[in-house]
């Protein structure tokens, strides 16, 4: 098991890799060699995964997640397998560990008298402000 928080842990079967071919550096090895890692995480299949985490990883996951449900992750920066592998299922872990923090509901405040009467107290100033600087309408 992956542990990604006290509650939380991923099942390494939900997860499979295939590497493939990457762009980028790596010199003559870049062709020879499939060093990038195409990571692939079933998202309705985890059943690990609380209804609530899952609902917000899918949002978090944005274009990453297929229409079947499947979240891909694609690591191509280094130029081994290794560091690809282990940064790939290092962005699957942070995405995770970022679901499975509940957003904070907002309470709605009332505004207090005395800011809402300077408001418009502000408001009233400037408008008298712009009335003095028109030309008088017999001026014209």
């Amino acid at each position: 098991m992956i542990q990604v928080t006290e509650t939380i842990a991923l099942d390494p079967r939900d997860i499979s890799e295939q590497f493939i071919h990457a762009s980028g550096p790596g010199g003559q090895n870049v062709n020879k060699v499939a060093t990038a890692v195409q990571l692939r995480f079933v998202l309705h299949g985890a059943s690990e995964l609380p209804d609530d985490v899952r609902s917000r990883l899918a949002r978090l996951a944005g274009r990453r997640l297929s229409r079947e449900g499947v979240l891909v992750i694609l690591a191509r920066r280094h130029r081994t397998r290794e560091r690809n592998r282990d940064e790939a299922l290092a962005a699957l872990v942070d995405l995770v560990r970022r679901a499975a923090v509940a957003p904070v509901r907002r309470v709605k405040t009332r505004l207090p008298k005395a800011q809402r009467e300077r408001r418009l107290e502000a408001k009233a100033h400037r408008g008298s402000l712009k009335r003095q600087r028109r030309t008088p309408p017999d001026a014209g």
